[in-house]
């Protein structure tokens, strides 16, 4: 029995090694760590129809605002030079920008929801030609923000009244530039996409002195490549801007908003997109998920068909319905939603790509608080055959360090024209008639409330009509959600 329990005890101890076979290996798979370590789509997969769809209508919803800004950057690559696309609209060649003098022109039907507080620019960014510099200048006790958007339609840096931003010259560089600072320059803000929007709000009264007041800051709000910067505050008179005719096929366009994105080109943008914009961490796998579904439509005219039906389905079901504000955020109460995480989505692909559909390049929540509402509290459209008011009890006009104001649309979301030209009131209007237990009532309708509350009128339409209540640095009762929009109730 010794000599058994010593045998043992040898064969425990010896390594066994099986003819032809080795060492034994490891049992344990090793667990990825990185996304690089995960292994994607095979190519030459087969793929049914159904599964090109699936990832047809997913990859035209998330890529949905990418592709919109694209295109947007391309129809300002066109111009010859600054100035005004219809008599209206500001547009610039890529790398430089133009800026409004006065409240955007409310027969416009370019972009929808604009609003009429705030004199607007706009320019786009071709960081991989070179570095941009938009010049800040002293805007004294005036509010202001300059919004930045990447590709994505998310914000990348902060400057304007509320962030303390000294007058001077910003640059925006590449997440690849790695050049000298120039001597003058401010700050810099890096971004991960080459394309950058550019919107300055400078907030302006609704009285002809205000406006002119503000024009000299308005017109050294000059934005240009790096090779033309000299350390010198350029100014330009945007008054003498050229305007440009709007192009034929766009002004025989359906009714509506200009088409930034169409499923029949839509298979061949989004490679050329998400060659464009980077993957943000952790959406590796969702790259190499879409690009097998493409490479597999390269190969197989079925396929391609196939997934180009999917984007024509997915803007009939998934995007077309985000066009309406009940769908654009979350609930908040009183009827009112809000976008809270308004330019910086992230990986919310369902409220980037509606707010893209419905009012591309919101500001952050901090900066801007968008409450949105087109139904009455019994969830039917507003309707300006009808009478609506909203009522601010004292002391409860919306909380805000910069301003407020509140927008009406029609139903495809561009101004209404009416005999008082007004599209929007709030902290603009210096005549506005509170009660006397310190209320404001604003009247909501396509009648007159009557003489005496005129000036508390906004104009509807005799049909449907939404509503923008627009927040400018609000305060934290804001966006904490202590303090919420009142109801909108009928009066007749």
């Amino acid at each position: 029995m010794k000599n058994v329990g010593f045998l043992a005890l040898a064969m425990l101890s010896t390594t066994i090694v099986m003819p032809g076979l080795g060492m034994a290996e490891t049992v344990q798979v090793p667990i990825p760590k990185t996304a690089a370590e995960v292994p994607g789509p095979v190519p030459g997969n087969t793929m049914t129809d159904a599964y090109v769809q699936l990832v047809g209508r997913m990859a035209y919803v998330w890529g949905y605002p990418l592709v919109n800004a694209h295109n947007r950057r391309e129809a300002f690559r066109a111009a010859p030079e600054p100035g005004l696309l219809g008599g209206a609209l500001p547009v610039a060649p890529v790398g430089f920008n133009q800026m409004l003098t006065d409240y955007i022109k409310p027969d416009q039907t370019f972009i929808v929801c604009p609003n009429q507080d705030v004199a607007y620019g706009a320019g786009f960014t071709a960081l991989d030609k070179e570095p941009t510099v938009i010049q800040v200048p002293d805007f004294g006790d005036r509010f202001y923000v300059y919004a930045m958007y990447d590709q994505r339609t998310d914000e990348i840096g902060r400057i304007g009244q509320q962030y303390g931003t000294k007058p001077g010259f910003y640059m925006i560089v590449g997440q690849n530039w790695n050049g000298e600072l120039p001597k003058g320059i401010t700050d810099v803000i890096r971004s991960s996409t080459d394309l950058v929007f550019i919107v300055p709000r400078i907030f302006k009264d609704a009285t002809p002195e205000d406006t002119k007041a503000v024009q000299p800051v308005i017109d050294q709000i000059v934005m240009y490549p790096l090779s033309q910067f000299d350390g010198k505050m350029k100014t330009k008179d945007y008054s003498k801007s050229p305007d440009f005719p709007v192009p034929a096929a766009a002004s025989d366009a359906p009714k509506g908003e200009s088409k930034w994105v169409k499923p029949e080109t839509y298979y061949d943008e989004l490679p050329v997109v998400m060659k464009e914009v980077p993957p943000l961490p952790g959406e590796e796998a969702l790259y190499g998920w879409i690009t097998s579904v493409w490479d597999a439509a390269s190969k197989n005219p079925e396929t391609k068909k196939a997934l180009v039906a999917s984007f024509v389905t997915a803007e009939k079901d998934l995007i077309e319905p985000l066009f309406q504000f009940q769908y654009n955020g979350r609930a908040i109460g009183n009827g009112w939603t809000v976008p809270e995480n308004a330019a910086e989505w992230g990986t919310d692909y369902l409220n980037r790509t509606a707010i893209s559909k419905s009012s591309m390049y919101q500001n952050t929540s901090a900066e801007t608080r968008y409450n949105l509402r087109e139904f009455d509290n019994e969830g039917k459209p507003f309707d300006g055959t009808k009478q609506y008011t909203i009522t601010f009890a004292k002391g409860e006009v919306p909380p805000v360090k910069g301003f407020w104001s509140l927008t009406m649309y029609n139903d495809v979301k561009f101004f209404h024209p009416n005999p008082l030209n007004r599209f929007s009131l709030g902290t603009k209007n210096k005549d506005l008639k509170y009660a006397e237990d310190g209320s404001l009532t604003l009247y909501l309708g396509a009648k007159s409330p009557g003489k005496e509350n005129e000036a508390n009128w906004l104009p509807a339409p005799e049909g449907h009509f939404s509503l923008i209540l627009r927040l400018y640095w609000p305060e934290d009762a804001v966006l904490s959600g202590k303090w919420l929009p009142p109801d909108i109730k009928q009066s007749n």
